[in-house]
């Protein structure tokens, strides 16, 4: 394969991971495959540029002097910095520029505010951080913003979620360079996924509803969150609302964007989430209290939703001894 010119940006109050991640995935699937990969960093001026966190990074090149026909793929890394970063006139002129003439253009978190000034997202499906969807969403209706996947690629813009989603997207466009093989063994040799199971939903608090508009369905929603697993059919629920049970199916769908029963097992989810990050309960026991009266419906919620089985959800957000032992008693329940 020819070089290919990999040129990732940076602004004052970047997320290092946003940079590093990647930077070291294309580094080592160089030097796997002999070659490969001119990697450059850029910034509005040449010179230290400092992270969110305060870390001093060095950009070797300012936008005045990388051309803009000369980069394969540019990489635009997150933080909270972008907010700055999109209204410099200089920096979105030159990555609209960069857009025009490059094979690939990909962010990495909020980098697809970035991408959205420069206006390469218009009519496009991206993700961006899970936190950040709603301003996405708000700020850009013309794009289409969907925050379940680690990443997306629409054409050629791609687009991941926060920090260390960048390394899944870099591991990405290597095996798209330089095939499954080499990916495969990037990703040994970082520790990594291949391909990262289950979507950024494993990783999110409620982000996934509208809020109600009025007191009855408020007064609904409060009693689901405050004992998820207690009965939540449409007669308790119509109950609470003062509403009949027809009524309130209706104005729940309208207000929240979903039925009363679909809402009710996402929160339920989010309680299970919560139990088995932070106890010591069995996941039958987390299944009865949660409302899912089986460790069975349990796991299959949590696939619908989240992609992965409770007890690999557990093991993913703590650290705990018996997570191994959870894991293969879930496996001969199944």
């Amino acid at each position: 394969m020819k070089e290919r010119s990999v040129v990732f940006v940076i602004f004052e109050g970047f997320q290092p991971l946003d940079l590093v991640g990647p930077h070291e995935v294309f580094q080592h699937a160089g030097q796997l495959a002999g070659g490969g990969y001119r990697l450059r960093v850029v910034a509005p001026r040449s010179g230290p540029v400092p992270a969110g966190s305060g870390l001093p990074v060095h950009a070797g090149y300012g936008v005045d002097e990388v051309a803009p026909e000369g980069v394969d793929t540019l990489v635009v890394a997150g933080g909270g910095g972008v907010d700055r970063a999109r209204l410099d006139p200089g920096l979105t002129g030159w990555v609209r520029d960069v857009g025009a003439c490059a094979r690939r253009v990909t962010s990495v978190c909020s980098g697809a505010f970035l991408l959205a000034a420069a206006g390469l997202l218009d009519g496009r499906r991206v993700t961006t951080h899970w936190a950040r969807e709603r301003q996405l969403v708000r700020e850009h209706p013309e794009v289409e913003v969907d925050c379940e996947p680690v990443f997306i690629r629409d054409g050629h813009v791609w687009t991941s979620a926060g920090v260390t989603a960048g390394m899944d997207l870099a591991l990405a466009l290597v095996e798209d360079d330089l095939g499954r093989d080499v990916a495969r063994a990037v990703a040994r040799e970082m520790v990594m996924f291949l391909r990262r199971p289950g979507g950024q939903s494993q990783f999110s608090v409620a982000l996934w509803s509208k809020e109600p508009a009025t007191d009855p369905i408020r007064a609904a929603v409060s009693a689901v969150h405050a004992v998820p697993g207690a009965r939540h059919g449409i007669a308790e629920l119509a109950h609470c609302a003062r509403l009949s049970p027809r009524h309130l199916q209706r104005r729940f769908t309208a207000e929240l964007g979903m039925p009363p029963a679909s809402y009710v097992e996402r929160v339920r989810v989010e309680a299970a989430q919560r139990a088995l990050a932070e106890g010591d309960d069995p996941v039958e026991a987390v299944a009865r209290r949660c409302g899912f009266n089986t460790a069975e419906t349990l796991r299959r919620a949590f696939h619908r939703h989240l992609g992965i089985a409770p007890s690999d959800y557990r093991a993913r957000f703590r650290s705990t001894n018996d997570a191994h032992a959870e894991r293969q008693q879930e496996r001969e329940h199944a």
